[in-house]
């Protein structure tokens, strides 16, 4: 059967695909030995679960809600009700000037990175010219890497290393690659993940500043990935400042909150943007679905999406960071070469092996051969044309799941190491 140049690109291989198949196995197929610390899935917080069952309840026995919620399409820019209270919010909490007309939804972060990445790159309307997404500091997630519906739709830039104590690094923007860039390139826009999935980075307050100034000056869109971030699921450890503007598109997710499964993506942009996205829902997705924001609805009525997010969530995975981070140091202390970079959010350890003598994708298979899931690091580098060892060098490690499985998980990949320096290779067997 013959396939589409779309189809055929689309339904090739890809990184994000290995990824959820192996979360899937691990999660909802397998024996339940497993220990998964790959996939992006969210810790199970009692807390948070109580809460949602409660707002459910009370949306079960409101009438007919439930049957409305279920039973009736949204609009394709979103449920209204929970757009609304959301601007309202923002707007309280941050002093952003919000309206409405500011706010998209989605079905999933996916789906809003896919309308966002082709609606600003790719082949121009009457144009021959390709528009390009500038990511101005890689690794970044490996969610981008296979959304356009052009090729070739990114440019990465390498990040400046800086060495940190206790085999510690932090990743930060070359703004001088990022002007020289902006200059020698059409982009179409530029976008970062604050904090970054997978290193945990968390771009400083002057680094989001200088490169809002500089979207502004070239006349295209920031868009700022907050899918971790404030306000909520809050999943910051630094001291780090929201920032929003008309030529800024943040976007936001209940998944990291603890409902991945309602897949409910949050698009905030100037209400011409919001159109056009609005547009491209009701052509892609007719609408997107209502659970997620009838829930979120029930809960900002509460108080306790943003409660939750930063006296609870945020408690929760910033003790298990030191936990993984600790235990990390203490089973490679024999390991020099195996750093990580500085946790400042989200929920992930990545793992960088100074000088591997092989690759983390060969150290990926061994690892699932014994039933630990990681994900290579060769996946976070969209878009980078250099041929950088670093790219073969890293790895990322989940700690949201359950400590056992953490612990368990961090012993065998510290024994996978060793093994391979000593060796010089990764035992196949």
């Amino acid at each position: 059967m013959q396939y589409s140049q779309y189809g055929t690109k689309f339904a090739q291989p890809s990184g994000i695909l290995e990824l959820m198949e192996d979360l899937d196995s691990a999660l909802n197929r397998g024996d339940g030995n497993a220990l998964m610390l790959g996939g992006g899935n969210p810790g199970r917080i009692p807390a948070v679960e109580r809460e949602l069952r409660s707002a459910m309840d009370v949306i079960l026995n409101d009438g007919d809600r439930f049957e409305r919620m279920i039973g009736f399409y949204d609009g394709p820019q979103g449920n209204g009700p929970f757009i609304e209270l959301l601007a309202d919010l923002l707007s309280r909490t941050y002093g952003w000037p919000l309206s409405p007309a500011h706010i998209a939804l989605t079905n999933g972060s996916q789906n809003s990175f896919f309308h966002l990445f082709n609606l600003f790159a790719g082949r121009q309307a009457n144009k021959t010219n390709l528009h390009r997404v500038l990511l101005p500091l890689v690794p970044e997630y490996i969610g981008y890497s296979d959304t356009g519906i052009d090729s070739d739709v990114f440019l990465s830039l390498l990040p400046r290393i800086q060495e940190l104590p206790d085999r510690t690094i932090k990743y930060q923007i070359d703004f001088e690659a990022v002007e020289e860039a902006l200059q020698d390139y059409d982009i179409g826009a530029i976008c970062v993940s604050r904090p970054t999935n997978p290193s945990g980075n968390v771009i400083e307050d002057y680094e989001l500043n200088r490169l809002s100034l500089l979207s502004q000056h070239s006349g295209i869109p920031l868009i700022v990935d907050g899918a971790y971030g404030h306000p909520f699921p809050g999943l910051i450890y630094t001291g780090a400042t929201p920032h929003w503007d008309d030529h800024i598109v943040y976007t936001l997710s209940l998944s990291k909150f603890g409902m991945p499964g309602v897949r409910t993506g949050i698009i905030i942009a100037n209400p011409e943007i919001i159109t056009m996205l609005t547009r491209m829902n009701a052509v892609n997705n007719l609408a997107s679905g209502s659970v997620g924001p009838v829930l979120a609805t029930e809960l900002i009525r509460r108080g306790s999406l943003i409660t939750l997010s930063t006296e609870v969530i945020r408690k929760f995975y910033r003790e298990k960071a030191d936990r993984a981070r600790n235990l990390l140091l203490s089973c490679t202390e024999d390991l020099p070469d195996v750093r990580m970079h500085k946790i400042e959010g989200a929920f992930f350890l990545w793992v960088y092996c100074h000088e591997f003598p092989a690759t983390t994708g060969e150290l990926y298979t061994r690892l699932k051969k014994r039933g630990v899931y990681v994900v290579p690091g060769k996946y976070y580098f969209p878009g980078l044309a250099d041929d950088w060892p670093h790219k073969e060098e890293c790895l990322r490690v989940s700690f949201a799941g359950e400590d056992r499985a953490v612990e368990q998980g961090l012993k065998i990949i510290a024994e996978e190491l060793r093994s391979a320096y000593a060796t010089g290779r990764i035992e196949t067997g």
